[in-house]
């Protein structure tokens, strides 16, 4: 069997890059492609498809009152795996904010680029922008 190891490598570094190109996609719940929008998930996904990863991802949730738990199970593999190492650029966060609503975004140590409702669009912001993810990822590569 091949080991896993967790790395901020080129997936990362190229998920980052691709998020940054969808910056202004306009936003569109439950949307996974950006040519006619993307929610936080779907900037995930297009953004590590982009970089040649095809992340697992359902089309039927809600992360608007789902429990953390089940968020989390639902992001655990898929190529993904829980980080607790320094952050690095294409890092995967989920956030809890008000309402009991749940937020992905994709991070570097001083930005994020997420799908934001409110203002319709993906937006680059600084990280502060966000409360800090309850819980991290990064892309596990085969060594």
């Amino acid at each position: 069997m091949t080991p896993l190891v967790m790395h901020p490598g080129p997936i990362g570094a190229r998920a980052w890059a691709a998020a940054k190109r969808l910056i202004g996609a306009r936003f569109r719940l439950q949307g996974r492609d950006a040519a006619t929008g993307l929610d936080c998930v779907g900037v995930v996904v297009a953004a590590y498809a982009a970089a040649g990863v095809r992340l697992l991802a359902s089309d039927s949730y809600g992360l608007r009152g789902m429990a953390l738990d089940a968020a989390a199970a639902a992001l655990d593999g898929g190529g993904l795996a829980r980080c607790a190492q320094p952050l690095a650029a294409g890092d995967v966060g989920l956030f809890a904010l008000p309402a009991r609503q749940l937020h992905l975004a994709l991070l570097a140590p001083d930005r994020i680029i997420h799908a934001d409702a409110a203002l319709r669009r993906v937006v680059g912001a600084p990280a502060a922008r966000l409360p800090p993810p309850v819980l991290r990822w990064r892309f596990q590569e085969r060594i």
